[in-house]
């Protein structure tokens, strides 16, 4: 049987941690269920750290340091690793970085601006330069690439199943010069094509329906409870409560009965995107 993929820890701070955390593990000749008994943790879970890809909670650390005998190494570090693992983003928005990555599926309803995941590098800047207070741009780039570096999810074999409504407004907002729209909308046909996610078109006229005061995003877990994301212009709230959780699951259900089928969705998403391609304003 093959011994578990090697880490590369010069990818990256959490990585380092990750692959020191599993030497050290190793050295002491423990398995990692050994390492979490006593703890409120699973297996899992310290697997997804040892590889980088979840933040190690301050109490597990302390834990981990008791165990092993690390003179409090990793509860020193873990808050350096938890600030690396979120570069780019608002402290708000770091379970959420953590969670779509584990996530099985991904609904997002966005009545005012293409989500993020889907956002080209223009669409980004310029959604991330309009929150700049009096024009300072001060760490645009690095919110840029970091919100671009999320999309990597639709390059992974085991892609979560995105489904996204999106208002028929942003279709026909021109936030960019038409032929950066275009490209754009290019990009989230693209992957609907590739069938990376499925996209549905609310229509303008579509009159009263669900979830109108705001966007949401709902995320499921094979291994965890359900989890709605929700996201004003300076904040976000994560909401796990299972009674608000379960509306939000219904009023995105009722959501997507009033948008248009996935099929003609897409083409009107192709018909938007042409139509900026040839300078014609699609509204």
């Amino acid at each position: 049987m093959p011994g578990p993929k090697d880490i590369d820890g010069s990818a990256s701070l959490p990585t380092f941690y990750g692959k020191e955390l599993r030497w050290k593990r190793e050295q002491a000749g423990l398995t990692q269920q050994k390492l979490v008994d006593g703890s409120f943790y699973g297996a899992s879970h310290l697997s997804e750290i040892e590889r980088g890809e979840r933040r190690m909670p301050l109490d597990l650390a302390q834990h981990v340091d008791q165990v092993l005998g690390t003179d409090g190494f990793f509860a020193r570090r873990c808050e350096d690793v938890r600030k690396a693992k979120r570069g780019g983003h608002a402290g708000y928005f770091e379970k959420v970085l953590e969670a779509e990555k584990r996530a099985e599926t991904i609904e997002e309803w966005c009545p005012t601006l293409i989500p993020g995941l889907l956002q080209t590098e223009s669409y980004a800047r310029a959604v991330l330069e309009s929150t700049q207070v009096l024009g300072f741009s001060e760490g645009v780039d690095l919110k840029v690439n970091a919100r671009l570096a999320r999309a990597s999810l639709f390059e992974d074999g085991e892609t979560p199943l995105y489904w996204v409504v999106l208002h028929e407004s942003l279709l026909r907002h021109p936030v960019l010069c038409p032929q950066a729209m275009a490209h754009q909308l290019d990009h989230i046909a693209e992957l609907g094509r590739r069938l990376r996610i499925v996209s549905q078109v609310l229509p303008w006229n579509a009159g009263v329906h669900p979830l109108m005061l705001s966007g949401a995003t709902i995320m499921t877990f094979a291994d965890a409870p359900p989890m709605v994301y929700t996201e004003a212009t300076y904040s976000g709230d994560t909401v796990d409560d299972p009674r608000l959780v379960q509306k939000y699951r219904r009023s995105y259900d009722l959501l997507r009965a009033v948008a248009l089928p996935p099929k003609a969705s897409l083409a009107m998403i192709e018909a938007a995107a042409e139509d900026f391609r040839n300078d014609r304003h699609p509204g």
